[in-house]
């Protein structure tokens, strides 16, 4: 009993170990442009991040020590009736489920718990778009054409029948961090304030320059593409929802 309490403990520390991500500027480009047509730049301070999303085994860990979040036993009311689908019961993943893939099925009430167990938050809309814009060589790829096809290559990608591959297969990025392409969507912590200004006009005109981003031929831009995917993708989530391809990792603000 005690060494296995000393490999669950050796476990949490494991999950909890973060990377240091520097403090940047980003091109917001989910954000009105100014009048001459570019994003505004937006500065992020240095936060600490987890190198990968949050995998099943590590997930399995906290309903372990939560069980208010095991798939039989969570409120209706912080997750739907999909929450961990990848999972058998509550302290069994299904079958063929790997231990080392991330995490899905999972609602924003869920993860941000899981975060606040580690002292930690979900990334904000700023934090996660300033790591995914780092490429393997360049930590601001976001105007890299051939990075940027990548990603709507992979958005374009249908379901694999195997269900969403271990974590770690492709290379790290600039900081070091693994998957934030390729594997699943990443739930961020003001997902529900990423499109909607709760001005009907300014919610309008947000939506149609995004909207005419994604498919105008002229004035449109790849980054303003796959921003308008994301974004559309976080716009139709609710706090209980939950998705076949919708993971989360953890932050930690300062450096």
């Amino acid at each position: 009993m005690f060494a296995l309490a000393l490999l669950l403990n050796l476990w949490t520390l494991c999950s909890a170990q973060t990377l240091p991500v520097p403090g940047g500027a980003i091109n917001a480009f989910w954000l009105p442009p100014s009048p001459e047509g570019k994003p505004p730049v937006i500065k992020v301070g240095a936060f600490q991040a987890q190198a990968t999303p949050v995998t099943n085994a590590e997930y399995l860990d906290f309903v372990r020590k939560n069980p208010r979040w095991r798939k039989g036993k969570v409120a209706r009311i912080f997750a739907d009736p999909g929450y961990l689908r990848g999972f058998q019961s509550d302290l069994r993943l299904a079958k063929g489920a790997r231990k080392d893939s991330p995490v899905t099925h999972v609602s924003y009430f869920a993860a941000q718990a899981y975060c606040e167990s580690l002292g930690m938050h979900l990334p904000t809309t700023e934090q996660w778009e300033y790591m995914a814009a780092a490429s393997e060589t360049k930590a601001d790829a976001s105007a890299d054409p051939a990075f940027l096809e990548r990603i709507l290559e992979w958005y374009a990608e249908p379901r694999g029948a195997d269900g969403v591959p271990p974590v770690k297969r492709r290379p790290a990025n600039f900081f070091g961090l693994y998957d934030l392409h390729g594997l699943t969507w990443e739930w961020v912590e003001d997902f529900n304030s990423n499109l909607f200004t709760g001005e009907s006009r300014e919610d309008g005109s947000l939506n149609r320059n995004l909207f005419c981003g994604a498919g105008g031929a002229g004035s449109a831009s790849r980054e303003n593409y796959a921003a308008f995917m994301r974004f559309a993708f976080r716009s139709s989530l609710k706090g209980q929802s939950t998705a076949w391809n919708l993971g989360f990792r953890c932050v930690k603000d300062g450096g």
